[in-house]
């Protein structure tokens, strides 16, 4: 199956990776400031808290002139009008905070001296360069690691211009760069490079427009095609490790990772304005499912420390606030959440019980508060949100606490209400979510869950470092195996149009592919408007089993692993009633077959992550069967995509 790539029937020259912020640079000899804006404007879909431009203004003292705030592309319209910024050479971004919470201090661009930069993705290692740069005697006036790229830049080349001759601004950059870990897009200008553009690539998508030929000689950058659109059509898009340098006439310099010239290839861009918001796909909703590589590498990225077999970072907070082993002999752990969030809980319970040893209940949000709930002061409470703005959620995290319970939130929002309420915050990195129907907010909450679940498996000492180490190899794994499920989109579609006809569906797993099972039903009903029920598999017999004839079709979680024996036995009692099998089962299972109408593969992982990739083929299925039915499916009736009241 990993061989297979069947993206290309469904996509239109798209790539799959995204991000959660927005960038746009240009130099020529337009005004920038309109054009950098506009490209914002573009890219506000994506979704964001703060904007900012960096624009080169030779009139000025420092030459660089930067303009930024809090809020909507329109606030930063305003204040340029009002303080209006001369130059042709500029850079633009629209941020959605990873580190450091929404506020114009940690607004892009970040400056440091006479260097400005803007930065998508996540720098690993920030920690340890911010605590070095101070050390040497740098300041910093943001949260963000963004900011150490800037001091990184600025004090290379002080150093380099120090040995007298001129500096080479790419090859700054790029030494500054050797220096970080983690995944980035940036844009880079500089008060003594009028006119240039310095930017480059690693694991976050980055692209160069070429201006028109009928025009003035210019150039942009962008990390969305979209942004630039207007200007441009002819693109060159920059690979992992390429540094390049732009000025009005296009590429000046372009290296490799390995720091050799080299040229890529120009393509020429077709689609639309809103075709290239959505990246070529149909829907939102399906350009997120394909964004779940990224979504659940972006969430483990800085969390795994490879020397000890344990999670990092926020988890020594936690560990600084809940005694894990108390926890695990006389007291418990209160998850409450809604919907898919829900869903994630219940997994959520699994792993925790399983590999730390620990007691879990799990409460729909909802209902919490109202039952007066059992809750003590040593207790831990888990919400899970992905806005941070569920107000069942964060009604019943404002109870636990108000009882005694120590709050720990896992969401997707920077200083999002229950954020800011939590003791502790877990931030999932999936980006924003246009589409009402979560799709990539779930595997990073999975994702976020089972790191959890290792980490206090640790600290209880109900887990070995090798049990640890593999499972952390495993998540490790997690986007290549995600993409290789994404890799049988078409032949997924093809189920989806054999039955798309059916008005109800079952769908069953048991243990920790239950509560998959119920999120897929939940898909399916969001998105599709046909009923739609999850149970787990050993309770067919006591109800469900009497709704089972050949129209309705049965989606069985059958992965490799406890309880796959019983599963399948399961799948004879709906074949002998006259059911239709869809499984969803694990590469190199020869007996499926036998008992399946039609199979879906996936690839072999350890079973306690099984979740977030058994996932991935019930997002499709649903979307596609919604999509052959003719629905909105971004934005289906009656919901609404945070539900901020009760």
């Amino acid at each position: 199956m990993e061989g297979q790539n069947w993206r290309a029937l469904a996509l239109l020259d798209t790539n799959p990776e995204n991000t959660m912020c927005g960038i746009i640079g240009y130099t020529g000899s337009r005004p920038c400031a309109p054009l950098l804006v506009e490209g914002l404007r573009r890219l506000e879909y994506r979704g964001y808290d703060s904007a900012g431009v960096a624009i080169l203004d030779p009139s000025r003292t420092p030459t660089t002139a930067v303009t930024r705030c809090e809020g909507k592309i329109a606030a930063l319209a305003g204040r340029l009008e009002a303080e209006p910024i001369s130059g042709t050479t500029g850079i633009g971004h629209t941020r959605w905070a990873t580190h450091g919470r929404p506020c114009e201090a940690n607004a892009h661009p970040q400056r440091s001296g006479r260097v400005c930069v803007v930065h998508n993705g996540i720098i690993e290692n920030h920690g340890k360069q911010r605590e070095a740069l101070r050390a040497r005697g740098r300041s910093f006036a943001s949260e963000t690691d963004t900011e150490v790229i800037a001091h990184l830049i600025d004090e290379l080349y002080d150093a380099r211009a120090a040995e007298g001759g001129p500096v080479d601004l790419l090859e700054v950059v790029r030494a500054a760069l050797a220096q970080l870990e983690g995944a980035y897009a940036v844009g880079v200008v500089h008060d003594e490079h009028p006119g240039t553009v310095v930017a480059a690539r690693q694991a976050s998508p980055l692209l160069v427009g070429l201006g028109d030929q009928d025009r003035e000689p210019e150039c942009f950058i962008a990390s969305d095609v979209s942004a630039i659109l207007e200007h441009t059509r002819t693109v060159v898009d920059l690979e992992d490790g390429d540094i390049v340098r732009i000025g009005a006439g296009g590429i000046e310099a372009h290296l490799d990772a390995a720091g050799e010239v080299v040229r890529r290839g120009k393509r020429r861009i077709d689609w639309s304005p809103l075709a290239a918001e959505k990246q070529g796909f149909k829907h939102f909703m399906l350009k997120e499912i394909f964004e779940q590589p990224r979504a659940v590498r972006d969430t483990l990225i800085g969390r795994l420390r490879s020397e000890d077999a344990s999670p990092s970072l926020e988890f020594a907070e936690l560990d600084a606030r809940v005694d894990v082993r108390a926890l695990a002999e006389r007291h418990k752990i209160t998850i409450v959440a809604c919907g898919t969030s829900w869903h994630a809980a219940l997994a959520g319970k699994y792993l925790i019980e399983q590999l730390a040893r620990i007691p879990v209940e799990v409460d729909l949000a909802s209902e919490f508060r109202y039952r007066e709930p059992i809750v003590r002061e040593g207790d831990l409470v888990l919400a899970i949100s992905q806005s941070g703005e569920t107000a069942d959620t964060k009604a019943a995290l404002q109870e636990a606490q108000r009882l005694g319970a120590t709050g720990l939130a896992i969401c997707n929002v920077v200083d999002s209400s229950i954020a800011r309420l939590a003791d502790v915050v877990l931030y999932t990195h999936a980006g924003p979510e246009i589409s009402v129907a979560s799709t990539k907010a779930f595997t990073t909450q999975l994702t976020m869950l089972s790191m959890l679940a290792i980490h206090l498996g640790k600290q209880s000492g109900a887990m070995a470092d090798a049990r640890a180490q593999a499972l952390l190899e495993g998540l490790r794994e997690m986007p290549v195996a995600i993409d290789a499920v994404l890799g049988v989109q078409a032949a997924i579609k093809i189920i989806a149009r054999r039955w798309v006809g059916a008005r109800d569906w079952l769908y069953l797993g048991r243990g920790l592919s239950f509560p998959v099972a119920l999120e897929g039903a939940l898909k399916l009903k969001e998105i599709s408007y046909v009923h739609a029920e999850g149970y787990a598999s050993g309770e067919m017999k006591h109800g469900p089993i009497a709704l089972i004839d050949d129209s309705v079709p049965v989606v069985v979680l059958a992965l490799e692993g406890p309880g796959y024996h019983k599963t399948l036995a399961n799948l004879e009692e709906v074949r002998s009633r006259g059911g239709k099998i869809i499984a969803v089962a694990t590469a190199g299972d020869d007996a499926i077959g036998d008992v399946a109408d039609d199979v879906i593969l996936v690839p072999k992982v350890d079973a306690f992550l099984q979740p977030i990739l058994a996932s991935v083929p019930l997002q499709l299925l649903a979307y596609h069967v919604a999509d052959l039915k003719g629905t909105d499916v971004d934005q289906p009736r009656n919901l609404a995509k945070s539900v901020t009241v009760e």
